[in-house]
């Protein structure tokens, strides 16, 4: 949450109070890069505190800052603008209309222009992420059955890849960047792969394209192409050297594999009773929700009111657990006896994470021995 916080608030510091709708969960991980390699201490990384936010229940929190927020916010705000060119491209429900996609080509065209300033300042030329989203669209438009997968998800794996091993120069660790391309490269592909599974039956229903129906990918060859990134970013990640990599461990290598388990059907290992965000929220699957917040006294009328529209607004009170906005009692949302996820025994986590690879259960809290 910290880095999530960073990100957001580094978006509103540099690029406005609009740019902040485009953090991410994917986002967050340049910066997580970026701390785990200069400690909190160090030049690229660091942490303060941070005003109240709704999104917090109107408290305090210690939020992370510095040249990793920036990175993340400046790649964040690149690849939302081609998204938003995307959507206007097909022509998605309101931007099928022409004053709609005028408006968000707009919008896109200043996140352009920001995300490349904001890459300036921290050393980072955002054009090799234009062009990776400039040559998505050919590649798509030439692909056809029989087309690798794997030559439809390169441009997002060469975008992901300059972001996660710039990290390391900016940690002052040049020596980490080509594992850290190589990590990045496989992050890429799989969250093309994750989308594309996801999607494939929406997509369908609408006629929308998608890179496993068009290249004939069945899914039993993309979750062989998924476990495979999985692996090969946990490979990765050990040739890098890391100050405190516990977050980055847990966060790369187990709930990767938690998102390949979700997105195919199968049953992950949540390493504990965590709850993940809902499906559709920012980020994708496998983002972990907020830590609970320290008890705070009972607040009043108006202060409440204020709380509640913040979490009504953000479906904190859909999803998973929150917080009275009055009382500061941990409450339980109308779905969270539902089927929000699949976990596992302790023993059986360790197992899992601890196998021929060598893997270790460090930073999982699994509680038990492998």
């Amino acid at each position: 949450m910290a880095h999530l916080c960073g990100l957001c608030l580094a978006l509103r510091k540099d690029h406005g109070q609009l740019a902040r709708i485009v953090t991410n969960y994917d986002g967050l991980l340049i910066s997580v890069l970026t701390e785990a390699q200069s400690g909190e201490k160090g030049a690229g990384a660091g942490r303060r505190t941070a005003g109240p936010c709704p999104l917090r229940g109107m408290r305090t929190a210690s939020v992370a800052h510095g040249e990793g927020a920036r990175l993340a916010a400046a790649v964040s705000l690149v690849l939302a603008s081609a998204k938003v060119r995307d959507h206007v491209a097909d022509g998605d429900g309101m931007l099928a209309r022409r004053p709609v996609a005028r408006a968000a080509r707009r919008v896109a065209a200043g996140w352009d222009a920001a995300g490349a300033r904001g890459g300036g300042a921290v050393g980072f030329d955002t054009a090799v992420l234009v062009d990776a989203v400039d040559r998505q669209g050919g590649i798509e438009a030439l692909a056809g059955l029989g087309t690798p997968l794997l030559t439809v998800t390169e441009p997002t794996e060469t975008a992901t890849a300059a972001a996660f091993a710039h990290t390391a120069h900016l940690a002052g660790r040049p020596h980490n960047a080509e594992p850290l391309a190589e990590a990045g490269r496989l992050f890429g592909r799989l969250a093309h792969l994750l989308d594309a599974v996801e999607d494939r039956e929406a997509d369908a229903a609408s006629g929308a394209w998608n890179p496993l129906t068009a290249t004939g990918t069945p899914l039993t060859e993309a979750r062989r192409l998924a476990d495979d990134a999985v692996h090969g970013v946990r490979l990765a990640l050990r040739e890098a050297e890391f100050d405190d990599g516990r977050l980055v461990h847990r966060l790369l290598v187990h709930e990767l594999g938690n998102s390949v388990d979700r997105a195919f059907g199968t049953v992950a290992c949540a390493h504990g009773s965590h709850p993940y965000a809902p499906p559709g929220a920012p980020g994708g699957p496998g983002a972990p929700m907020p830590p609970e917040p320290p008890r705070r006294d009972r607040r009043g009328l108006l202060a409440g009111c204020a709380v509640w529209l913040g979490l009504a607004c953000t479906c904190q009170m859909c999803c998973g657990t929150y917080h009275d906005p009055w009382s500061g009692e941990e409450k339980q949302s109308p779905c969270s006896s539902g089927d929000c996820g699949n976990c596992c025994e302790c023993c059986d986590c360790c197992g899992n994470c601890c196998g021929d690879d060598g893997c270790g259960c460090d930073g999982c809290d699994c509680g038990c021995s492998c």
